[in-house]
């Protein structure tokens, strides 16, 4: 006959048996019930504030939100060049660029707003404009044609303003300024970009993904 220490002994791994077994079976995959895997990484930060895309410290291969390579969703600012084509409208089918006001300047029409616009956003503007006075029933598409720079400044041999590359990173963006300088820091780099015509500041390491218009800058170690 057992002992009243002997049963207590043995109901105790009775219990931890049958938790260990339900912890098995809600683990199948991997996963521990009630735990989930922490949404910051280093590599993948999460985004800067504003329209979409933006982000916090953390915007890795990429934020929700903001693509790798620009596209259906990317809006348009100071330096993007536009194709518009109005069909049937020769005179007015022409690459157009983004001004300093973020318009852009059309014949007939006049200034049409661009800045924070998509491309089909913006075909959609110029085509209510064209209808309300010239053309009865507008059917325009516009495209980019060149996409607006990119600056990279601090600790790369040749600081400056560069052609922006599609599915282009930070890595190559110093890969374009010519290398980093013997002082610079190489893990990660200061990334400013516009979102909603607000400025956003983060740290970003060198496989992010570089978008139209953002400043790459590189900054100093001191050992």
């Amino acid at each position: 006959m057992l002992g009243f220490r002997s049963v207590h002994l043995l109901k105790l791994a009775i219990l931890l048996v049958a938790v260990s077994a339900g912890l098995l079976a809600g683990c199948k995959g991997g996963a521990v019930p009630g735990l989930t895997t922490p949404d910051f990484a280093l590599s993948t930060p999460a985004p800067l504030p504003a329209p979409g895309a933006a982000y916090p410290p953390g915007a890795g291969s990429s934020p929700p939100g903001v693509p790798v390579v620009p596209n259906a969703t990317y809006t348009l600012d100071s330096g993007d060049k536009v194709r518009v084509i109005v069909f049937g409208q020769d005179n007015l089918s022409n690459v157009y660029g983004v001004d300093g006001s973020g318009k852009v300047a059309m014949p007939l029409i006049g200034p049409v707003r661009a800045r924070g616009l998509t491309t089909f956003e913006l075909g959609q503007e110029i085509a209510r404009d064209l209808k309300r006075k010239y053309v009865k029933d507008p059917k325009v598409t516009v495209e980019v044609a060149t996409y607006r720079p990119f600056f990279i400044l601090g600790e790369v041999n040749k600081p400056g303003q560069y052609p922006f590359v599609n599915a282009m990173t930070v890595e190559a963006a110093v890969a374009i300024s010519e290398g980093y300088t013997e002082r610079a820091k190489k893990r990660f780099v200061r990334l400013t970009r516009r979102f909603g015509g607000v400025m956003s500041t983060v740290m970003v390491p060198a496989d992010y993904p570089v978008q139209p218009g953002d400043t790459i800058y590189v900054l100093e170690r001191f050992f």
